[in-house]
């Protein structure tokens, strides 16, 4: 089930229908499907960025990662009523796999410094999975074809069910959408910062602020110069494109019960 929330289409559902979701689809052998995340600050970098939009457009789940779209849905008379975090995605479908075993995971992005903690912990926490493989690309913005050649065929190479991308948006996403074709994976989860937080490179904020939804705040004090534009920047024009919205459909509903009346 998905909701339209300004011009996205965003997965309703909770997390854990969206990781049977997948888990059925890499199970199943149906075509290769991809993941993305939507927040605030995603939703602005967007507005400049069409092939960014393109892609969040074309994604199979494209989750709300980000109270803010749960409150611009509930704003705009939607349903959805949690985030959804790559997170949340990461651990309930290793989990999955776990405990069906004989499945394979491969991890692109992120330094090697941190994919050798990462290849640690799964050996460790998820055994019954096989780590196919692991490859820190080139830190750059845009790649040539023999380094994207490189990067596929080390993917290929293994034919892994799932490959977890951790490039930071909006690279990893439009990475994605402009090499899917040429994947020979299952499943394709863009899922940015999980590496570093399961790597143990950056923490998550406590359960308590993200309960509250307030998870962002403790990034902020400690990642300030980094974070503070999705927050005084971003934030704003997100909250003014909702309320732009709630207003358009304010007065579509207004004139729609006009028409009808007239109609009588």
């Amino acid at each position: 089930m998905v909701e339209n929330v300004l011009g996205y289409s965003i997965y309703a559902n909770d997390r854990w229908a969206c990781v049977d979701d997948i888990f059925k689809r890499i199970t199943n052998g149906c075509e290769k499907t991809w993941l993305a995340c939507l927040n605030p600050h995603s939703y602005v970098v967007a507005l400049k960025d069409k092939l960014f939009k393109k892609a969040l457009n074309n994604v199979n789940w494209l989750v709300p990662d980000g109270i803010g779209i749960v409150y611009a849905s509930k704003t705009l008379g939607g349903g959805i009523s949690e985030r959804i975090t790559g997170s949340d995605i990461y651990f309930g479908l290793l989990e999955r796999m776990n405990k069906c075993g004989n499945m394979s995971v491969f991890f692109l992005g992120s330094t090697e410094e941190t994919l050798a903690v990462i290849r640690e912990r799964i050996a460790i926490e998820y055994s019954n999975i096989y780590l196919a493989g692991t490859y820190s690309p080139p830190y750059k913005d845009n790649y040539t074809e023999e380094e994207l050649s490189e990067m596929i065929e080390a993917v290929n190479s293994v034919k892994p069910d799932v490959l977890w991308v951790g490039m930071t948006a909006p690279k990893q996403e439009k990475w994605i959408a402009n090499n899917i074709s040429r994947l020979n994976v299952r499943f394709i989860g863009a899922i940015g910062a999980v590496f570093d937080f399961y790597a143990g490179k950056v923490k998550r904020s406590k359960p308590v602020f993200q309960r509250l939804g307030l998870e962002w705040l403790p990034r902020l004090i400690n990642e300030p110069k980094r974070l503070w534009r999705r927050t005084f920047v971003s934030a704003p024009i997100f909250i003014l494109h909702t309320g732009h919205e709630k207003i358009r459909l304010g007065i579509k509903g207004t004139l729609n019960k006009m028409t009808y009346q007239k109609s009588w």
